[in-house]
């Protein structure tokens, strides 16, 4: 059994590490000396960086890291030109088999957020560490890929087993669930989860990780193929949609040009 811990960095990312028996990996380190820190405190050795996707927060300190603790690092083939310093190149159903951590991830392609964009799940103990495709409550901007793409990638995130704890890297859950409460206004059960939300960043406590069943019931961009869903953005829109693949990209639309509520 591995123990994740998150290390948080920037205003609202989040690093994981995973740690077994003296031994450690992160995920998306964007900031070297905030590994280093959390590894010199546990007195960890660094056996592999493993990387979701190309942008500055998730790999930033992976040079230093590397250079530093001679880890093994692991990333997306498709951002290879990208990411400097990969050794291992993955692609969709590839497995990553940690020795020293003895643990296995697989590895599942979900472009939308960036083109070459990976997951990485650990079906043992059901571990989803997803980078900036899903959030709680929520999903990433489309830079790169299109609403197809995306909605693909979040559908699949979505039929992974019910118990599956998603460790996202971006604490941004509060704004997500102020846009799904706009969305949703009358949606009882999602204003108490809002609520709870609330009360435990009020606490500075964080919201991540969180249930896979949870997102399949509140995060709305889950939930394209759901009536309620249609006929809130058709109210938005002005017009009517069916396609649930058009209804997540007004959705997202939506979502870019919302301001929240809350502070």
């Amino acid at each position: 059994m591995i123990t994740v811990t998150a290390l948080p960095a920037f205003s609202d990312n989040y690093l994981w590490l995973l740690e077994h028996d003296g031994r450690a990996a992160v995920v998306d380190p964007g900031d070297a000396a905030v590994v280093q820190t959390a590894l010199a405190a546990r007195q960890l050795e660094l056996a592999a960086i493993l990387i979701t996707h190309h942008h500055p927060d998730h790999i930033g300190g992976l040079a230093a890291l590397a250079a530093a603790t001679g880890a093994r690092v692991y990333g997306p083939r498709a951002e290879q030109a990208r990411i400097p310093g990969l050794d291992v190149l993955l692609d969709d159903g590839d497995t990553v088999q940690l020795e020293a951590l003895d643990v296995q991830l697989q590895v599942l392609a979900v472009p939308g957020h960036t083109l070459g964009h990976i997951a990485y799940f650990e079906a043992r103990q059901r571990l989803l560490f997803c980078g900036d495709t899903l959030f709680i409550g929520g999903c990433g901007r489309l830079f790169e890929g299109t609403p197809e793409q995306m909605h693909e990638s979040l559908s699949r995130l979505a039929a992974l087993p019910d118990d599956t704890a998603v460790y996202c890297a971006h604490e941004y859950t509060a704004s997500n669930y102020d846009f799904a409460t706009a969305v949703e206004p009358d949606n009882a059960r999602l204003s108490e989860a809002f609520a709870q939300v609330q009360a435990r960043r009020a606490h500075g406590v964080a919201t991540v990780p969180g249930p896979l069943a949870q997102e399949r019931e509140f995060n709305p961009f889950l939930r394209s193929a759901d009536p309620a869903i249609a006929r809130a953005v058709a109210a938005h829109e002005g017009r009517e949609i069916d396609d649930p693949v058009a209804i997540f990209a007004a959705l997202r639309r939506w979502k870019d040009g919302h301001r929240p509520r809350i502070r």
